[in-house]
């Protein structure tokens, strides 16, 4: 079985692993039934969630329970604390520096016109990736549970940038794609990001950038660290809107309540990402 191959098996198999632990986590589920669930042995789940998530099925089962996420809303100091760390978490993800650049009026006007996006479909910890870039930087990101769906993706670039030029170029997205999710030495690598969005939904989206791996946030609290208490509707809209999955990390933020629901590329996916940061962030077990 290709690299390739293997890591999608056994992304399926985590997630299979993921979805399972979330939909029975008030019963504290054993190894031994995840494993049976998933169709493997206890020894090769443990393995293969270890290696994947940084920490083992027991403990991950931690990182997404319910309570666990109240309490860190509950107990969270207020955002702007919690923000003052700026990208200088211990994450994987805080090893890149990530700059964002919005299109001027002009070019928003032009709908891309004199813009090439190049655009390839990659392997990723959490399933298939579509990544778009141009010059200036990554302008799409999308994850997909199966690569056929980049069809679907560039459909939607298309009609985003409909003047612009693409080009199917895997082997330039593939660069890109080695410095999304693979660590890097801090201050080694920068990754550009160009977003197309009103004034308001940039900010939204510079704010997700500030918060921390490890950290969950509620739309609420979201909306307060931009001075607008009473907008937690349009800042949820735009969070919604973010077209640049994990660099711009829209899971990190959950409803009050603490449920994970409603990401747009997959509840079982953000539980994923949530557990495989905190992981990553607080160490093994």
């Amino acid at each position: 079985m290709s690299k390739v191959s293997t890591q999608h098996a056994n992304y399926r198999r985590v997630a299979a692993a993921i979805r399972y632990l979330v939909a029975t986590r008030e019963s504290q589920p054993r190894l031994r039934d995840v494993a049976s669930h998933v169709g493997i042995s206890e020894f090769h789940l443990q393995r293969v969630f270890s290696e994947w998530a940084g920490v083992s099925p027991k403990k991950f089962l931690q990182f997404l329970n319910k309570e666990h996420a109240k309490a860190q809303l509950r107990n969270a100091p207020v955002l702007e604390a919690a923000l003052s760390s700026g990208l200088s978490g211990g994450g994987r993800l805080h090893d890149l520096m990530i700059r964002c650049e919005g299109v001027t009026p002009g070019e928003y006007r032009a709908m891309g016109a004199g813009l090439e996006i190049r655009w390839g479909v990659h392997s990723s910890p959490f399933g298939y990736c579509f990544l778009a870039m141009t010059s200036r930087g990554i302008c799409q990101l999308a994850f997909m549970d199966d690569a056929e769906q980049a069809r679907d993706q560039l459909a939607g670039l298309a009609a985003r940038w409909p003047n612009a030029g693409f080009v199917h170029d895997a082997h330039a997205t593939a660069e890109r794609m080695a410095q999304v999710f693979a660590p890097a030495a801090a201050g080694s690598s920068r990754l550009d990001l160009l977003l197309k969005g009103s004034a308001f939904q940039l900010q939204v989206w510079e704010a997700l950038l500030r918060i921390p791996a490890g950290q969950l946030v509620s739309y609420q609290q979201l909306a307060d660290s931009l001075g607008r208490p009473t907008a937690v509707r349009a800042v949820a809209s735009a969070v919604a809107r973010n077209e640049v999955a994990y660099l711009i990390p829209c899971h990190r933020v959950i409803r009050s309540s603490g449920a994970l629901s409603g990401y747009r590329w997959g509840d079982e996916r953000k539980a994923a990402l949530i557990g495989y940061e905190q992981g990553h962030s607080q160490g093994t077990a």
